[in-house]
């Protein structure tokens, strides 16, 4: 069998697709004998008859049906392979790797991202969630080209775009504490009780605590759906974030404990990258779709 030739399967593709030659041959912007004579060749180069040719309109063998099936993903996939080579051409990258951080409201920034790359269909969104301090772990070992995480202190290495407030607040169930006026509750008070933290995702654990009493019995869970879950069902206390909670604070699932004592704690969520490192075009697109967001945001 010599090579199948391109322009015999697309031929044949759109014959079967518009039930005639002239119909494909409008559709290919060739002549009726030439998609007439691609055919020919391609059966006589399969040995297989793919066309009935005797009705009024011609339509598949059983033969061309299940072939078709197979040279129209083969069809797809150059195409595919045609769009990626453009896509390489032009610099613009063919996947964006986002991590996501624990303290993230994830509604909103997976509707920033949604929209964003509703627009974007050559670049594959590759994203992951990372913990405490995985997500800068990430980004400086360079497995991210963007994450979304705490606003940290000023790094030269970094820029960032401030675009959310989360408000973490300290809760328990009720019914897990025994005292009465739980608004004067003190750190020593709460030390008996477990404690609900999130696990640190990086590899090289960062020193900093977050809400963590000292000396306090703890449990870790990997994100702060897990940790709303324990704490619902009395199994340990801790902070989470406001926009998680709302519905149980107001129903009285959850109470908040935070005082002066214990008090809630309020964080920036940001979009952050490497300063001094190049970014393509889709990055550069995706940085600036952030700016307008934080310029629109009330």
């Amino acid at each position: 069998m010599h090579d199948l030739k391109l322009h015999d399967l697309r031929c044949f593709d759109a014959v079967a697709s518009e039930g005639s030659f002239q119909a494909a041959a409008l559709v290919l912007s060739r002549t009726h004998p030439s998609v007439f004579a691609a055919v020919a060749r391609l059966e006589e180069q399969l040995g297989l008859v793919l066309l009935d040719r005797s009705g009024y309109r011609v339509s598949l063998t059983e033969e061309g049906r299940l072939f078709h099936s197979r040279a129209r993903l083969a069809l797809r996939e150059l195409e595919h392979l045609q769009s990626y080579a453009g896509q390489l051409a032009s610099g613009e990258e063919t996947v964006l790797r986002v991590v996501m951080g624990d303290i993230c409201p994830r509604p909103r920034i997976l509707g920033l991202l949604s929209r964003f790359f509703a627009g974007r269909t050559r670049t594959r969104l590759h994203l992951e969630y990372e913990a405490i301090s995985g997500p800068v772990e990430r980004l400086m070992d360079a497995e991210a080209d963007l994450i979304f995480h705490r606003a940290n202190p000023p790094d030269p290495r970094l820029e960032r775009i401030d675009l959310y407030e989360v408000n973490f607040v300290p809760v328990v169930a009720p019914g897990f504490l025994p005292f009465h006026d739980i608004r004067e509750i003190t750190p020593e008070a709460m030390r008996p009780f477990t404690q609900c933290v999130i696990r640190d995702t990086a590899r090289r654990s960062s020193p900093e605590n977050f809400f963590v009493i000292d000396g306090a019995h703890s449990c870790s869970v990997p994100d702060h759906i897990m940790k709303k879950e324990l704490i619902l069902h009395g199994l340990a206390w801790g902070h989470l974030p406001e926009w998680l909670i709302e519905d149980e604070l107001r129903n009285g699932r959850l109470i908040s404990i935070a005082g002066r004592q214990i008090p809630g704690r309020t964080e920036t969520v940001a979009a952050v990258r490497r300063r001094d490192r190049p970014h393509g075009p889709v990055a550069e697109a995706l940085w600036t779709y952030l700016e307008t967001q934080e310029r629109d945001a009330p």
